[in-house]
């Protein structure tokens, strides 16, 4: 198998790495708006740097992988759906609803396939999780808290494009709530601070977010975020049920210390970012994807998954500037009422 990677930044290298040591995969031609740096992963990897896009599908692949700036995924998706090529997509199609639905429909069109990175389906704890909920152990579901809190803040020029808290960061607790609970977020109520460093308000975003759901069955959640979270990277969700209580992302390196005389010390080695904390995950959704285009099992993470996930950043980010309570139903792109698979 012969694989596109356009985009070789931080996360493009990784991926790029874990498909060149897979054993399904016999190549891959490299490419990044940067033609030097797509030049030295390929030489590190022993593989084909190629000089543009263009080169990509003009050479032959039989599969894409996305991982550039998130203004040019839509487009790179439709042209990948045309030339009849299955593709993996780094979040979010777009940064916009009318964008993501337009890349949906001429992947539906052509009938090939796009997987969206939300790695954490592909995380053991988040994984246990979502067989506990859907065994019955926890009972009815009453309450679930989602923490993403990152040790320090991105880039400033990366702030400006980002889309923002809820849809950059805050998006992956809402695919994972959705995913691990089997439901459909009902209605959101947002707030944010910008209290924090002056490069966040210069960019119209904010350091820290939180945010209250309510699921169509009445469960209530609450999702937060943060940029400016010193002790490390955190990432937990905790779920609470008339039976039973448990928590993903609690380890000996989950960055919180207890002031109870007898509680746990504090991790001597925090997460330090999402690249350590989720590399196996990481690793599986390519192995997911390589299995997906051999036949081999069923998209577990298609375009209409990461449109729902998109919708609910996009009511937050509606509630925050309006300070209001925000229905789903005000927002299009609603799902078939099937229920999640």
């Amino acid at each position: 198998m012969r694989i596109g990677v356009i985009g070789t930044g931080r996360l493009g290298t990784i991926h790029a790495n874990t498909l060149s040591r897979h054993r399904e995969v016999g190549s891959l031609i490299l490419t990044d708006a940067d033609p030097s740096r797509a030049q030295d992963v390929a030489l590190r990897l022993g593989e084909t740097a190629a000089p543009g896009v263009d080169e990509i599908f003009r050479w032959g692949v039989d599969a894409v992988v996305i991982t550039t700036s998130t203004s040019a995924h839509a487009d790179l998706i439709g042209r990948a759906a045309r030339s009849g090529l299955p593709v993996f997509c780094e979040k979010p199609i777009a940064l916009d609803l009318p964008g993501t639905l337009q890349a949906i429909a001429e992947v539906e069109s052509a009938g090939t396939v796009l997987q969206m990175g939300f790695q954490r389906r592909f995380d053991a704890g988040y994984t246990g999780a979502r067989e506990a909920v859907r065994s019955g152990r926890l009972g009815r579901l009453h309450t679930v808290r989602a923490v993403t809190s990152d040790q320090s803040p991105p880039p400033p020029e990366w702030l400006p494009v980002s889309g923002g808290i809820y849809r950059d960061a805050l998006i992956h607790d809402f695919d994972a709530l959705r995913w691990v609970t089997g439901r459909e977020v009902a209605d959101v109520y947002a707030a944010g601070s910008d209290a924090g460093p002056p490069v966040f308000r210069a960019a119209g975003d904010v350091d820290t977010a939180a945010v209250v759901l309510t699921l169509d069955d009445g469960t209530l959640a609450t999702a937060t975020a943060t940029r400016m979270n010193g002790a490390g990277y955190d990432v937990r969700m905790e779920l609470a049920g008339e039976r039973d209580q448990i928590v993903v992302g609690l380890d000996d390196r989950t960055p919180i210390a207890s002031t109870e005389p007898t509680g746990p010390p504090a991790a001597d080695k925090p997460w330090a970012g999402f690249l350590e904390r989720f590399a196996p995950a990481y690793e599986a959704e390519l192995a997911a994807f390589i299995e997906v285009v051999r036949g081999e099992r069923a998209n577990p993470c298609d375009g209409r998954e990461a449109l729902q996930a998109l919708r609910i950043a996009e009511a937050c980010a509606l509630s925050h500037r309006e300070h209001r309570p925000v229905s789903l139903r005000e927002v299009p792109g609603a799902p078939e009422p099937t229920g999640l698979g």
